[in-house]
């Protein structure tokens, strides 16, 4: 999959390295107050799990985790860096991993997302996952905890 920007920078869909994981952590604090770190993503890598990054030779502009088992799949981390937000990275990353998914037989995806994350929720509502439920205090917030719903969608995608 290849995909360009408004400025003509053209990256490329394919699975996250460890040497992409310097770059997914910068991304990661640019884009989170409470970011993951690199120790999670190594870990999520010699998991086996399904990493993958739109990039080219010089930087990342996007990065996705999912896990898939027993004909489910679960969404666990889904990051588009500031400078390429709102071009459209975060929903091509979306649907390839469940496509991804969706290949591996699973037959539905979860994730939860922040119930302040309203350009996220508005992005997977498009893409036609609904709400099942809610976590309480289930992130770490500036002050205190944060909820999360819970969304989820049958697969494969139309």
């Amino acid at each position: 999959m290849e995909t360009s920007s408004p400025a003509g920078t053209q990256f490329f869909a394919r699975t996250m390295r460890h040497s992409d994981l310097d770059l997914v952590v910068k991304n990661e604090a640019a884009a989170y107050a409470h970011p993951w770190t690199k120790r999670i993503f190594i870990d999520c890598l010699r998991a086996g799990y399904q990493a993958w990054v739109l990039a080219n030779k010089q930087e990342i502009a996007a990065h996705g985790v999912m896990s898939v088992a027993v004909e489910e799949c679960h969404l666990l981390t889904l990051c588009v860096h500031p400078a390429f937000q709102r071009m459209g990275y975060g929903r091509k990353l979306v649907t390839l991993l469940l496509d991804r998914a969706a290949s591996l037989d699973a037959k539905a995806c979860f994730l939860e997302v922040r119930v302040s994350n309203d350009r996220a929720i508005s992005l997977y509502r498009s893409i036609g996952f609904t709400q099942i439920g809610e976590r309480s205090n289930y992130y770490p917030g500036d002050v205190g905890r944060e909820d999360a719903l819970i969304l989820s969608r049958s697969l494969p995608l139309p």
